[in-house]
This record gives structure tokens, C-alpha cells and sequence, in this order.
């Protein structure tokens, strides 16, 4: 069995004046999102072996506020490829994994995250809610009754849970400061 749990960087801010994209932080919502998110994580009792993200800025800051609401650190791998990664790309890596990780974390973009859990997950009513939006901080767990990552295809994952910052704390929803 193995488990991919993939999080969406926490909503950023567009008011600050940054050059690229890439630069761009988090603003004070998408902070007490994160932050949530990973007291979420803690109180579920969600391991991970290892920590795959995108080095942009606010995913950086997306996994700092979510290791503070952990209570511990997990070091990431950085990967310069899954920034603003297509769900193709994020495929192609994630069946690369080293198999002695069980439980993997992915830390990036949408539209990316978001395509590739329609393409991984079977349908059920967590799916559903995906394909309806997802949402920046939210948290996707999708499971594999494989031996070896390679062994991941479309359609082959249950997705077992999908929790969004409005479900822990509705202040975190649209259209709330």
C-alpha cells in the first residue's frame, strides 16, 4: 500500500510588488490556513516519509506554517520541476519514488495538484469535491493497493480524504478576509 497525500500552497498575496511569480509570499490568510492545516495533519496522525515541493516562495512559506501547526519538521526535497507542474509531470515523478517511502507528501500548484488527483482517483463524493474546486491549503490523501510506485496508473487511487481550511475553520472560506 502506499499514500500520497498532496497540499496545495496556501492562498498569496497579490498585493505585494514581487518581479516574478515565483517570488510571490503568502498573505495573512493563507498563514492561519496553513497553520490550521497542519494541526489537522497532527491531530490525524499523518506520517510521511518523505516531502517532495516546489520551491516557490509560497510554498516555502505554506510548509513552514504547516510544520508550526505539526509540531515538527520534515525537510523537503525542493524540486524545481514541480513548480507550476502539469498533473503529467507530476505523474512521471511520483512514479519515480523511491519504493521504502510509504506515505509521501507533495507540496505545490494547482492546476497541476487538482488534475492529477481527477486523473489518479476513482470517482466518490471526496472527487467530486475536487473537481467542484480546490482550494489553496487544502489537503488531498489518495491511496494505492500497489507494491511499487511504478505500479501507479489513472484511475488505480481511492481518494480517502479531502479536507479544505473552510471545513476546520469556516472563517478560512471564500469571500472572509
Amino acid at each position: 500500500m502506499k499514500t500520497l497525500t498532496l497540499l496545495r500552497h496556501a492562498k498569496s498575496g497579490w498585493d505585494d510588488a514581487v518581479a516574478r511569480d515565483f517570488d510571490r509570499p503568502l498573505n495573512t490568510k493563507g498563514r492561519r490556513a496553513a497553520g490550521m492545516i497542519g494541526r489537522h495533519l497532527r491531530q490525524s496522525a499523518l506520517e510521511f516519509d518523505r516531502v517532495y515541493a516546489s520551491p516557490a516562495v509560497r510554498v516555502m512559506e505554506t510548509l513552514d506554517e504547516v510544520w508550526d501547526g505539526y509540531g515538527r519538521r520534515r525537510e523537503p526535497v525542493w524540486d524545481q520541476r514541480m513548480y507550476l507542474a502539469s498533473a503529467a509531470t507530476l505523474l512521471d515523478g511520483i512514479v519515480r519514488l523511491p519504493d521504502a517511502a510509504a506515505r509521501v507528501l507533495l507540496v505545490g500548484h494547482n492546476p497541476g495538484l487538482e488534475d492529477l488527483v481527477l486523473k489518479l482517483a476513482r470517482a466518490n463524493a471526496f472527487r467530486d469535491a475536487v473537481a467542484e474546486k480546490y482550494p489553496t491549503a487544502s489537503v488531498a490523501e489518495l491511496t494505492f493497493d500497489v507494491d511499487h510506485w511504478s505500479q501507479v496508473i489513472p484511475g488505480g487511487a481511492v481518494l480517502t480524504r479531502f479536507v479544505r481550511p473552510r471545513d476546520l475553520d469556516p472563517t478560512l472560506g471564500p469571500d472572509t478576509p
